[in-house]
């Protein structure tokens, strides 16, 4: 059955405020884009009422970071760092068609490249040069000791086998999900069992020093590449193709390999960002935004 077109937003706070007051550059284009072409655009707040009746509303749907509720909904989520943005049919990003994608090196003008990498360490890591320390950073999410369907092991597993190894090993913690009390008991008797292994600490700094970067998909581990560290993922995750991964190679030969581990940084950012996201800053971001809302459905 055809859909009225009307275009309803669903976020949470701060953003549904920021949005309300239209300073978020990427709904700002969306709207105008839709409205047009004849859209009415409708922010609202998201929450669990409003995600069950949302289905039996007319007209399409939007969320951030959060799972569509029906098949003429799309949600959107910034590709790590702004103006870099993805419009996707589902929330889980390690299968993304960026994920499925292949990177090819040879595609990529490597001086461009460069330039682009350089350009946003210096926008959006500033500081001084990284170096390459002894320590492996392994940045944590949530859930430790459970081990979900996109992960190879749990996140307290990937810890001791990174500590396993010998080597000095820092696991810091996510600001927004730190360990509940059982995690914390968990990680607590591996810093007691591996001496080598600490707990907590300034992750940016971290990660300015350390040898390569261990983690489920953290997007760490993506910052890490545009310091030109190596990763090692034990989980799925959208920006894997130039990571080590568990999953293939397994982590005794995934860490093994890190430290000499270079692959091509420079050209995978600049195609990971500028030639597969939507760029707002882009000359045909217009372009890609419309292509991007055909591709998930919306008559536009």
């Amino acid at each position: 059955m055809d859909q009225p077109p009307i275009l309803r937003v669903y976020l949470h706070p701060p953003m549904l405020q920021t949005a309300q007051a239209g300073k978020l550059g990427f709904l700002n284009r969306m709207s105008r884009l839709l409205g047009e072409r004849g859209w009415q655009v409708i922010i609202q707040r998201s929450g669990e009422t409003a995600r069950q009746a949302a289905p039996g509303l007319p007209g399409h749907a939007l969320y951030h970071m959060e799972q569509p509720t029906h098949d003429r909904a799309l949600t959107f989520r910034r590709a790590y760092h702004y103006p870099f943005w993805r419009l996707e049919r589902h929330a889980e990003r390690w299968s993304w068609p960026i994920a499925r994608a292949r990177f090819d090196p040879r595609s990529v003008d490597a001086q461009a490249a460069r330039d682009f990498a350089g350009r946003l360490r210096q926008r959006v890591l500033p500081g001084p040069d990284p170096v390459r320390g002894d320590h492996v950073l392994i940045p944590l999410q949530g859930r430790l000791r459970a081990c979900r369907s996109f992960q190879t092991m749990s996140p307290v597993a990937m810890v001791e086998t990174v500590a396993r190894t010998g080597r000095p090993a820092i696991a810091t913690f996510h600001p927004k999900e730190p360990p509940d009390t059982e995690d914390r008991r968990a990680l607590d008797a591996l810093a007691r069992r591996y001496p080598n292994l600490t707990l907590g600490g300034d992750t940016a700094q971290l990660l300015r020093g350390c040898a390569f970067v261990a983690t489920q998909n953290s997007a760490v581990g993506f910052d890490g590449l545009i310091l030109e560290k190596p990763l090692v993922l034990f989980g799925m995750a959208d920006f894997h193709h130039i990571a080590l991964n568990v999953a293939e190679r397994g982590a005794e030969e995934a860490l093994a390999r890190a430290d000499g581990h270079r692959p091509d940084f420079a050209g995978y950012l600049d195609w990971f960002l500028r030639r597969t996201s939507l760029d707002m800053m882009a000359p045909d971001a217009d372009d890609r935004m419309l292509a991007a809302m055909k591709k998930g459905g919306w008559p536009v």
